[in-house]
């Protein structure tokens, strides 16, 4: 999905949503803009504070208006939409992949799945929007094991954390699903309530 210029993106929507802007340089100059009376004014009216909760979200995950409305309007069905929402962009193949360790990007992650570096349960995929689900195992291919996309894999790994709903096997380059993803409000640079209100209009 191209986007644009991601700095700029995050300067408009006035958050690091993009790891290449989570970063203090990023947030310094975030801060002076903000200062100096640059940056644009946060929407006033509720369709504009929706709109904007929208865009962090799905420019977080990287996915298409028709894909996150997708998820949206299933998530709007179910007994709690706002955790159902999270899941939906939070178990997706490449949030997996990035989430686990085995990209620095959810955009490189995308790029490795729909290559076919990728498999799921033994099986070779090239879906990067493909659900997970618990006890899912997903791994780097051995053929695509010394692919430059993943000779820092391991460094990667030891030097952050995966989410509690994710077991990774360094050794192995494998990641195991054992559990869902739970949305915790004060984690996350998106409100998806306010979202959910966007879409249900």
């Amino acid at each position: 999905m191209k986007t644009g210029p991601r700095y700029k993106i995050a300067r408009r929507v006035g958050a690091p949503i993009y790891e290449k802007t989570q970063t203090p340089r990023f947030a310094m100059t975030n801060s002076r803009k903000e200062k100096a009376g640059t940056m644009p004014t946060r929407p006033k009216s509720q369709f504009g504070q929706q709109l904007l909760e929208k865009q962090k979200a799905r420019f977080t995950y990287g996915v298409t208006e028709k894909q996150f409305s997708k998820y949206a309007k299933k998530a709007l069905l179910e007994k709690d939409p706002v955790q159902s929402l999270f899941r939906s962009v939070e178990t997706r193949l490449d949030n997996t992949l990035y989430r686990a360790g085995f990209a620095k990007t959810r955009l490189q992650a995308r790029q490795a799945a729909s290559h076919g570096h990728v498999t799921v349960n033994g099986r070779r995929v090239t879906i990067p929007s493909m659900i997970v689900k618990e006890n899912d195992v997903v791994g780097i291919r051995e053929g695509s094991s010394k692919s430059a996309l993943f000779q820092d894999v391991e460094e990667r790994q030891k030097g952050s954390s995966a989410p509690s709903w994710i077991k990774v096997e360094s050794s192995k380059r494998e990641a195991t699903v054992t559990g869902l993803p739970t949305f915790v409000p004060t984690e996350a640079q998106f409100d998806l309530a306010v979202v959910l209100e966007y879409y249900s209009r």
